[in-house]
């Protein structure tokens, strides 16, 4: 088959379109024909990319562990999966990425994706879906009524949080630079603060960050008093009476079947910023990493 792989740690440049290995199916996996993949632009700086669980180096290594595609095999021990069915999730990050034809993933980390929703979509949907779901509601505790705050609202991770916590009936304020105000409101915000001109008025008893650095030292003080300071960029300061919560976020194949659904319905919308196809991956890197908005998707079947 064909893959895209990077042969020692560096950036994008080093990322090859060559003949790989097929997968197989170990136990409790599936091995699927990738039809759309993402990625995250910083993954090649992770160590987890360069080596297994057990510290042992693992180069070549295959980038995007956002994934979309169709279930070739089953292995031995899989449940709740069977050949044929369409599928999407997260995947291991000590395992090789899905930019490539075909990929081996734990059955576990994937859900069956509605037959409306495109694999584009999917793609795009997987890692700000499941890292906005379990910041506003596994880690926030969010519930209808409640403000939130949303840091970098018109990112990918951000688009998607603004959309939950509106459908979830609370009163989002999303952040970020002035460019991004059209994404957010557009998302759901009822407001937007552009934090190049100014600060958030007040207090919301969850807030949501993406960004990091000063806009992170700065957002305990906007949490409500029992309220939750979420954060994926670092860990949070302290939150006077509170609490502060740093999360990497992990695979959940119901959290994923949620989500999908929710797409299907016309609840959620992922942001697409461009797509790729899966040969020219070291140039769809370099474009996220120039700015593009939303998500990049890298098409290894050209069927959306």
């Amino acid at each position: 088959m064909k893959a895209v792989r990077i042969h020692q740690p560096g950036g994008p440049e080093g990322l090859v379109y060559e003949d790989a290995p097929e997968p197989y199916a170990g136990v409790g996996d599936v091995v699927m024909r990738v039809h759309a993949a993402s990625f995250t632009p910083g993954e090649l700086d992770w160590p987890v990319t360069w080596v297994d669980r057990r510290g042992r180096d693992r180069t070549p290594a295959v980038p995007a562990h956002e994934v979309s595609g169709v279930v070739t095999a089953v292995g031995y021990g899989t449940t709740g999966l069977r050949v044929g069915d369409r599928v999407y999730g997260l995947t291991d990050r000590h395992r090789d990425g899905a930019a490539a034809e075909y990929l081996s993933a734990e059955a576990r980390d994937l859900a069956v994706l509605p037959d409306t929703v495109t694999h584009v979509a999917a793609a795009a949907l997987a890692m700000p879906g499941l890292t906005a779901w379990q910041a506003l509601f596994t880690h926030g505790r969010l519930s209808a009524g409640q403000s939130v705050v949303v840091h970098g609202a018109g990112g990918g991770v951000g688009t998607v949080a603004v959309q939950l916590a509106r459908d979830a009936g609370a009163h989002v304020i999303g952040t970020g630079r002035g460019t991004h105000r059209e994404a957010a409101i557009e998302a759901g915000a009822h407001a937007f603060v552009d934090l190049d001109r100014q600060w958030v008025e007040g207090q919301a008893e969850l807030v949501f960050d993406t960004v990091g650095e000063d806009v992170l030292a700065r957002s305990a003080a906007i949490v409500r008093p029992g309220g939750t300071l979420v954060s994926i960029s670092a860990p949070p300061p302290a939150v006077p009476g509170g609490r502060a919560v740093y999360f990497i976020v992990e695979p959940d194949r119901a959290q994923l079947t949620e989500l999908a659904d929710r797409v299907r319905a016309g609840r959620l919308r992922p942001t697409v910023g461009a797509t790729y196809a899966l040969p020219d991956t070291r140039q769809a890197f370099l474009a996220k990493q120039s700015g593009v908005p939303g998500k990049v998707v890298l098409k290894a079947v050209d069927d959306d």
